[in-house]
């Protein structure tokens, strides 16, 4: 099997993912082509260096619609000659395509890729392409759909995390994507810029200063819908009778923030960098994703990180970094305690809850910020991980080389 390698890895900063956001005026297509465009510079990519861009994208309709990842292609400055093929896994969409990319490499068919994704959740809000899993209703009957947030409560119900745990996890995230900021360790991070090259936004836009006392104050978010309209929490309780109730602790403030963002990762085989003359930065080593609860639906990170790791025939000990998505503080919370796992080892530069989470973009800049942070302290092995709508994770190792 041959092995692949991650040559590079890029993104955007993050921008708050509403109308009033900084990068609301950039469409998803245009911030594709900028980080396309900006991994063929850096590596002297010219015609038709690569096998395929494998894009992920959530909320496929509308500009974000019709294949993004080829429109990203003829919008940038890559050889027409170069395909694009748009993927959805939710949450894990960026890392999925990464993993895709890496499995055709060891499989044989191809020899390099550019993965990653995008999001303009400023410009195409989530939910606004429907789907079967909420909308149709002998499915959601079937499968007890409640929404992510409900979910990320029924977590912290059923594994005891209250609220004051999920907003201690929340200041520190906000705490340490701070530091990381003001240290310059997003080595992978490139600005946005106009067609005049002049930057519209630098840095990731939605970090903040808060305290445990500020977060206290704020109401949570998924309390009504619970309880109330539609009542949600009664499908819940249906599915897990074992439960009295669910408690509502999640808000905007330990949650992740809806964002606008994208990221490119370059991935190859060793003959491939041997050619155009490219260093490897790490090793792909293994991959995995799987199949959840739908209705408790982000617990996959655990599962995900047992196979990735018995996928690897590696321990949890072996592993020096992680990067679990912070989709929302229990999920986090939920893979600490069930590994016991050394906080100052997991998202050590902050995660969504501080910087946001682009959808389609989120796996791609996760498993950037994992390999800038590896090669900053010197680490050898990461993981990096994400919950998934609907009940699904997903997981990756890589090693530097």
């Amino acid at each position: 099997m041959t092995d692949a390698y991650i040559y590079d890895a890029l993104r955007t900063p993050r921008g708050k993912g509403k109308p009033d956001g900084t990068l609301h005026q950039v469409p998803a297509v245009r911030l594709s082509a900028l980080v396309l465009n900006e991994l063929a510079r850096r590596n002297q990519l010219e015609g038709h260096a690569v096998e395929d861009v494998i894009w992920g994208n959530v909320t496929q309709v509308g500009e974000q619609g019709a294949c993004l990842a080829r429109a990203a292609v003829l919008y940038s400055d890559l050889d027409e000659r170069i395909p694009g093929v748009s993927i959805n896994r939710f949450c894990a969409s960026g890392l999925e395509a990464v993993n895709m990319a890496a499995n055709q490499i060891r499989g044989g068919a191809g020899e390099a890729f550019i993965a990653g994704g995008v999001e303009s959740m400023s410009r195409v809000p989530m939910g606004s392409d429907g789907g079967a899993i909420a909308a149709d209703p002998f499915l959601a009957m079937k499968s007890y759909f409640v929404p992510q947030g409900i979910s990320a409560d029924i977590i912290a119900t059923t594994f005891g995390f209250s609220r004051e745990d999920a907003d201690a996890l929340a200041v520190e995230s906000q705490r340490r994507a701070k530091v990381a900021t003001e240290e310059g360790r997003f080595k992978s991070q490139i600005p946005v810029t106009d067609i005049n090259g002049l930057p519209i936004l630098e840095h990731d836009e939605m970090i903040r200063e808060t305290s445990a006392e500020t977060l206290a104050a704020l109401n949570p978010s998924f309390k009504q819908m619970g309880e109330v309209m539609p009542g949600f929490d009664q499908v819940a309780l249906m599915k897990y009778p074992e439960l009295e109730r669910v408690e509502h602790i999640h808000h905007a403030g330990n949650s992740s923030g809806i964002a606008d963002g994208a990221a490119a990762v370059l991935v190859g085989s060793k003959a491939f960098g041997e050619r155009h003359g490219l260093k490897p930065r790490a090793r792909v080593v293994a991959t995995s994703r799987v199949g959840t609860d739908p209705t408790i639906m982000l617990t996959g990170p655990v599962p995900a990180t047992e196979r990735v790791l018995a996928a690897a025939g590696m321990q949890f000990s072996d592993i020096d970094l992680f990067e679990v998505n912070e989709a929302f503080a229990s999920v986090v919370l939920r893979f600490l305690t069930h590994f016991n796992a050394d906080t100052a080892k997991v998202n050590v530069n902050g995660g969504a809850i501080a910087m946001g989470h682009p959808l389609g973009a989120t796996g791609a800049i996760i498993l950037s910020t994992l390999l800038d942070e590896m090669e900053r302290t010197d680490r050898e092995t990461g993981l990096a991980t994400l919950c998934i709508g609907s009940g699904m994770g997903a997981a990756t190792i890589i090693e530097r080389v």
